[in-house]
């Protein structure tokens, strides 16, 4: 419900028209969010990881998976958000386009929330190229600077490259357990660790994996 507040805020028409209405919308729906992330974060702590089905097949489709982990970092993107939102609306106050950018913020940090919470694969693989579009969007908010010019083309085609890294580790995953849901995949993995076998091809997968997170995340020595 958070992300899906956030989400609406950024799709809103006609946000010039009215910036201020933009801005009590977008910071009342990243509160929302950090409240939400703060209630599914103790249900987590008193009941353990909360799973809801995949609308889909083979386990691609939306699904949400919260454990201790996911609830860290669902709380952290929430409260960063809400203070990006809240900093963002009296430092661009008069810009002309202050309401797009409110609004490019609240999808951004939907992508990345739905990113984190995500219940499969596919899902988050979707949600990590939504975030690299978000952040290309950000970056170019000011589009006649030519520094956030260069800097938002070698964004595009150091995020490309993760993404078929991504991509690729995903389809990897899929072919030994036949779905991309994480429960199917978590209960996979025990199975081979029972049996004491793996594949080459999980292993590959696994290093994608890390070299997405490192292309994606800007991470040394790819931060230029």
């Amino acid at each position: 419900l958070g992300p899906l507040a956030l989400a609406a805020v950024g799709f809103l028409p006609e946000a010039n028209g009215n910036p201020r209405r933009i801005a009590r919308l977008a910071l009342a729906a990243a509160v929302l969010t950090l409240v939400l992330g703060l209630a599914a974060g103790i249900q987590v702590a008193i009941f353990g990881p909360l799973y809801t089905f995949t609308l889909g097949l083979a386990g691609a489709g939306i699904g949400f998976y919260l454990d201790a982990l996911s609830a860290i970092m669902f709380l952290l993107v929430a409260f960063v958000g809400t203070v990006v939102i809240r900093y963002s609306d009296h430092y661009l106050a008069g810009d002309p386009n202050h309401g797009v950018f409110l609004q490019r913020m609240c999808l951004t940090v939907t992508a990345v929330l739905v990113l984190v919470v995500s219940g499969n694969l596919l899902q988050l693989t979707l949600a990590w190229i939504a975030t690299s579009v978000g952040l290309n969007s950000l970056l170019l908010f000011y589009g006649d600077r030519q520094a956030a010019i260069l800097a938002a083309r070698k964004k595009f085609v150091v995020s490309r490259i993760g993404d078929i890294a991504l991509i690729a580790a995903a389809v990897l995953i899929f072919s030994p357990f036949g779905g991309f849901d994480y429960v199917t995949i978590f209960a996979g993995t025990e199975t081979m660790a029972t049996n004491g076998g793996s594949s080459g091809a999980l292993h590959a997968a696994a290093l994608l994996l890390a070299v997405a997170a490192l292309l994606k995340s800007a991470q040394f020595p790819l931060h230029g």
